[in-house]
């Protein structure tokens, strides 16, 4: 009997420590600082735009801002949770807007126009970009002297191209963007440290663009980086880009987190 007493003791204990292990790992996985975020309004020109701002409010002490731009389809919740992910790594983060208010692309066609104008215009598309980093530099928490700006697809083609407008950022990552520009001899205004990452298999990309890219940057005496992830095509960080490479778009994890890692690593030298 006292043996049995003692093997039910035994499990229970068993239970009653896991049960503990388990809580306490969940606290853990929870605890995330209180990211406040919020949609603002800001102008460029005549224009009324709409970014989304994020951060965490519990210090008062500034620190590094990253301005995040968009894809083709506008401002979109992908942005959004990256902005997020970004405050809670500790910076200020600051969604922009390059359409504009209410402009907001549902088709690929729509899309389409919209970048294809600004592509088409690239001093609109850098003083769009230039307008949120401005808001992003002003707000009480950004420390101005510390911020880098980052982009997706159409938004990798805008930070680029806002780099070259030689804008006071003390750096700038492409993912999986357009790498060509009108205005090659632009890159001598960079005063930006430059990082873009690139689906080596990129059909939107090709090799002769990766090839003048580079050439511009060495031309120009930039600090620059290229990290080209092999088997991969456009939109690698997104997951609603669909998992089929041979339609030139897909989402690829691996790339995705290799990508996010090298982002993190360029941000640690930035910012040290």
């Amino acid at each position: 009997m006292n043996k049995l007493r003692k093997q039910i003791y035994t499990l229970l204990l068993a239970l009653v420590c896991t049960s503990i292990l388990l809580l306490g790992g969940i606290t853990l996985g929870q605890a995330q600082p209180p990211i406040h975020t919020e949609v603002v309004e800001y102008q460029q020109g005549d224009a009324l735009l709409e970014g989304y701002l994020a951060y965490d409010p519990s210090s008062d002490q500034q620190r590094p801002g990253v301005l995040i731009i968009h894809a083709w389809k506008g401002l979109g919740e992908f942005e959004k949770e990256q902005a997020d992910k970004l405050a809670q790594m500790g910076y200020v983060a600051f969604a922009a807007d390059i359409y504009g208010k209410g402009i907001r692309p549902e088709t690929t066609d729509e899309a389409r126009e919209q970048a294809t104008f600004y592509r088409s215009n690239r001093e609109i598309l850098r003083d769009r970009a230039q307008a949120g980093l401005d808001y992003l530099k002003q707000h009480r928490l950004t420390n101005s002297k510390q911020t880098a700006a980052i982009g997706y697809c159409f938004g990798g083609t805008t930070v680029l191209e806002l780099a070259r407008s030689g804008a006071e950022v003390s750096g700038v990552v492409s993912f999986h963007g357009g790498l060509d520009t009108p205005n090659p001899e632009d890159a001598k205004q960079i005063t930006a440290k430059v990082l873009a990452l690139h689906g080596a298999d990129d059909p939107a990309v090709p090799p002769e663009e990766v090839a003048a890219f580079q050439e511009e940057m060495r031309q120009a005496g930039v600090d620059w980086q290229l990290i080209a992830y092999g088997g991969t095509v456009h939109s690698f960080t997104n997951p609603k880009a669909g998992n089929d490479p041979a339609k030139g778009s897909a989402y690829n994890p691996d790339s995705a987190r290799r990508s996010f890692a090298a982002m993190e690593l360029f941000f640690d030298e930035l910012f040290q």
